[in-house]
């Protein structure tokens, strides 16, 4: 499947998971190795360790087309109302939940529910501009895109410029903390509606993906480790930590297979056949549902 631009959060991002194959892993191992060289004292992260993270937590199409595929009929009462936006009275909380109403207005937008939608696209833009980010949403555009599942992968570009240049003004305020809460909120709100999803829908490759985020939860834990002189995020670390306790439990194992060489659009290219084999168990999978519950409702409380 088309890997389209990472974009959890606001934006569009219904962090939809595609595979891990070597050039995923390749970028994962790349990105560890760029936080291995950080400091211990909350610093800024590099540029580089960021896209890395993006660009290995996925792709934001196939789990919603899954989830159709699926039966999974839209339920906005999985989501975090915005109705909740008046408790959010710290950064770490805006930050948090400027990620997790990203992935919603993704999820609304996908399911053509234009009203929710312009809900959570007005809860964005609130808590953006608590977090003084919003200069960097043309919010009119964004509306036009959002109300337009035909636009989606001009939606996809657009949020995804967005986020990169919030990340760059976040890194020179010294505030790349919230980078890291505001794509930790997106990733979770997603884990959290494929969880629910799963739940009442036998499909399996919604049951892979989820356990495929045992390897994007590992790198988000490695991030967190250097902002652990914020109450707020000790506790985001162990419950996080809690999580990946119920994900080292999944067996991801990979099946390498010869590359072939396709055209495509003309053009000849070399396919990866790599795949990955995902194996979760039906407790294991309740056990990171109820996890994942959990923590979310600490941060949207």
């Amino acid at each position: 499947m088309k890997s389209y631009p990472m974009i959890f959060f606001l934006f569009v991002s219904m962090l939809l998971w595609s595979g891990c194959g070597d050039s995923k892993k390749e970028k994962q191992q790349e990105m560890l190795a760029a936080l291995d060289s950080m400091n211990s004292g909350g610093p800024a992260i590099a540029d580089e360790a960021i896209r890395n993270i993006i660009a290995s937590i996925p792709s934001p199409l196939e789990i919603s087309f899954l989830i159709k595929d699926a039966g999974g009929k839209y339920n906005k009462e999985i989501l975090n109302s915005t109705e909740n936006i008046s408790k959010y009275n710290t950064n770490f909380k805006r930050a948090f939940n400027l990620g997790i109403y990203g992935t919603d207005l993704g999820y609304a937008n996908i399911y053509n529910q234009n009203q929710d939608a312009l809900f959570y696209l007005n809860g964005v833009r609130d808590l953006a501009d608590q977090l003084n980010i919003g200069q960097f949403f043309d919010f009119q555009t964004i509306k036009k895109l959002a109300t337009s599942a035909n636009n989606l992968d001009s939606l996809l570009l657009t949020t995804t410029t967005n986020f990169e240049r919030i990340n760059l003004s976040l890194q020179e305020q010294k505030r790349a903390n919230l980078s890291i809460l505001i794509l930790t909120g997106g990733w979770l709100e997603a884990l959290h509606i494929t969880c629910q999803v799963s739940k009442i829908s036998d499909n399996e490759k919604l049951k892979e993906r989820i356990g495929e985020q045992k390897i994007i939860l590992s790198q988000i834990l490695k991030l967190l480790e250097y902002y652990q002189k914020d109450a707020n995020f000790v506790q985001l670390n162990k419950d996080l930590a809690e999580l990946n306790g119920h994900f080292q439990k999944v067996n991801i194992s990979y099946i390498n297979e010869e590359p072939t060489v396709e055209e495509v659009d003309g053009i000849l290219m070399v396919v990866n056949k790599t795949r990955s084999v995902v194996e979760i168990s039906p407790e294991t999978l309740e056990a990171i549902a109820n996890k994942t519950l959990e923590i979310r409702n600490k941060v949207t409380s």
